[in-house]
């Protein structure tokens, strides 16, 4: 009994001082002027940004400090996501991220190196112990950089509470300086119950708003019946950067009472693909807005809705009048409101629900299973957020799997039959997504005997694709058979158009060298400070494998001082 109540009081005291966020307690990570060209809970593709991202000057290289002691409890390089990433734990319960760096503080970048080395992986994750990297507050940690998929030089920090949620770092203090009020770009209403009706439409409509003079704006009234719902799409920019950034709350009145508030403050990384329930996904695909939904409709669970009378909707009788307001915030309290008059009038519908029926009508709590030609789908239960019509067809090789204009939470799988290809081709062959310009993108397949299948959260067009052709390799900085004692790297340009670069290895005079991957420039780099190699003839050779197996291998030999 006495563990239990002993736990219990452990639990309050997480719980007690995660509500008393500390506002003194971390620095600024590096010391340059903060500039967002991101910020928290921003709307991105399939999750909200789950930190701040700081302008670096549209250079790398600049030094990052520890913003409070701690120790570093997780390293980890990868291609992709967060490129190359150091976590710090604190001992206020917090941790803190750091990604895109350039490289890490000297003992880590030491650490990370020999690992590399021992693993002969360029990527890689460790963790190391409490003891081995205690951090104290204010010193070199690592530099700034454009490692992952960052879109250009910046530094993506986070501060996460004990359960590692990603909170906003402006509530701790991490000061951006904010004069502007945010811009609305578009308000929606949407007619949301059988009956429901605006401007006698029973689809979306896009209201026209006036610029009132105290910066307001007023939508144009409009009549409405039944219960309806708004949307509006909205921005803010922080002082010093042209960024459209996140906002930071959203609240709603009708008639002054409180209907519907969004607050971004803080979410977990188990909820943040219902951003594509949040938002109008369809309109999102087609106009590359997102319009952000002020009402919470089924299988929403978001925390970031931490307000909301009759789930935000509003339920307009015939003949009464009424005004709905947005009222729209950034973390300094800059604000902008928009007023909606509302004339209650059920009159004839002269624009009927759009609603294309096919032959497929999915149930969205039931696992579903299609099998068309040679291709086959199933999309397990809770995948979609609502019950759909899926317009699903086979003509040959293609399968065209509806248009991704519906968001899906899990991975469905599709596979397809090969029976009819000569063994030979079966060992190249992938299901490809084919993008806007008709090019087939790579997705991981597997094959068990004649069946080739992926896992997939994008409806869209797939074919079969056959890759025969090699990764190509060409020297960037050097040619064979010629002196480079001034070269401080070697630089190899790698690329494969088709399936794409599945894996790679590097050796000079026969032994393991290290080179850093560029997926964005298709640039590997060695660093000649990595390892001690001959004065005089050294032999390189490179091998590159696609990701149906074609390998293609590069040798050269160059002289060094």
């Amino acid at each position: 009994m006495r563990k239990i109540v002993f736990l219990l009081i452990l639990f309050g005291n997480v719980v007690f001082g995660q509500k008393d966020i500390p506002t003194d307690y971390f620095s600024n990570p590096i010391e340059i002027p903060l500039v967002l060209s991101g910020n928290f809970g921003e709307l991105r593709n399939n999750h909200f940004h789950s930190g701040l991202d700081i302008k670096t000057q549209q250079k790398e290289g600049i030094p990052m400090y520890a913003p409070a002691d701690g120790y570093v409890s997780r390293i980890k390089v990868s291609l992709y996501g967060y490129g190359k990433a150091l976590y710090i734990k604190h001992p206020n319960g917090y941790s803190t991220v750091y990604a895109h760096l350039q490289k890490y503080g000297d003992a880590i970048q030491d650490y990370v190196k020999k690992q590399q080395y021992q693993k002969e992986s360029f990527t890689l994750e460790l963790f190391p112990e409490a003891n081995q990297f205690s951090v104290k507050k204010g010193e070199l940690i690592g530099y700034t950089g454009n490692s992952g998929s960052s879109g250009g030089p910046h530094l993506h920090f986070e501060i996460r509470d004990a359960s590692s949620r990603p909170m906003n770092p402006m509530l701790f203090g991490i000061d951006i300086p904010d004069t502007k009020k945010p811009t609305v770009t578009s308000v929606f209403a949407y007619p949301l119950s059988e009956d429901a009706q605006i401007n006698q439409s029973q689809n979306p409509v896009k209201l026209r708003l006036i610029l009132q003079k105290d910066e307001s704006y007023k939508a144009e009234n409009i009549s409405a019946f039944g219960k309806i719902g708004f949307g509006v799409s909205t921005n803010d920019q922080q002082n010093g950067a042209s960024n459209k950034n996140g906002v930071y709350k959203i609240k709603t009145y009708c008639n002054g009472k409180e209907k519907f508030e969004v607050n971004f403050k803080k979410f977990s990384f188990a909820e943040t693909r219902y951003l594509n329930r949040y938002i109008d996904y369809n309109y999102f695909k087609n106009n590359r807005s997102r319009v952000q939904k002020l009402f919470r409709q089924s299988n929403n669970p978001l925390s970031i809705i931490n307000g909301e009378d009759q789930q935000g909707y509003i339920i307009v009788e015939d003949s009464l009048s009424s005004t709905y307001t947005i009222e729209v915030s950034d973390f300094k309290g800059n604000t902008v409101l928009i007023s909606i008059p509302i004339q209650g009038e059920k009159m004839e519908i002269l624009k009927p629900r759009e609603d294309t029926k096919t032959d497929d009508f999915l149930f969205s709590d039931q696992g579903n299973s299609i099998t068309k030609g040679k291709f086959s789908v199933y999309i397990p239960a809770n995948s979609l957020y609502e019950n759909t019509y899926l317009d699903i067809k086979v003509k040959g090789d293609t399968l065209t799997l509806h248009k991704d204009v519906i968001p899906l939470h899990k991975s469905m799988t599709i596979t397809a039959d090969i029976s009819n290809y000569n063994t030979v081709d079966k060992d190249k062959l992938f299901i490809g997504r084919l993008n806007y310009r008709g090019i087939p993108y790579y997705n991981s397949t597997k094959r068990k005997g004649d069946k080739l299948s992926i896992y997939t959260k994008i409806f869209g067009e797939y074919v079969l694709v056959s890759d025969t052709t090699k990764p190509s390799i060409t020297p960037i900085n050097f040619s064979n058979k010629k002196w480079i004692t001034k070269n401080k790297t070697l630089k190899i340009k790698i690329d494969d158009t088709l399936s794409g670069v599945s894996s790679y290895r590097a050796t000079i005079n026969g032994e393991f060298i290290l080179m850093e991957y560029n997926y964005k420039k298709d640039v590997l780099t060695y660093d000649f400070n990595d390892r001690i190699i001959s004065e005089s003839e050294n032999n390189l050779k490179l091998i590159v494998v696609d990701n149906v197996g074609n390998n293609a291998t590069f040798e050269a030999t160059f002289f060094r001082k």
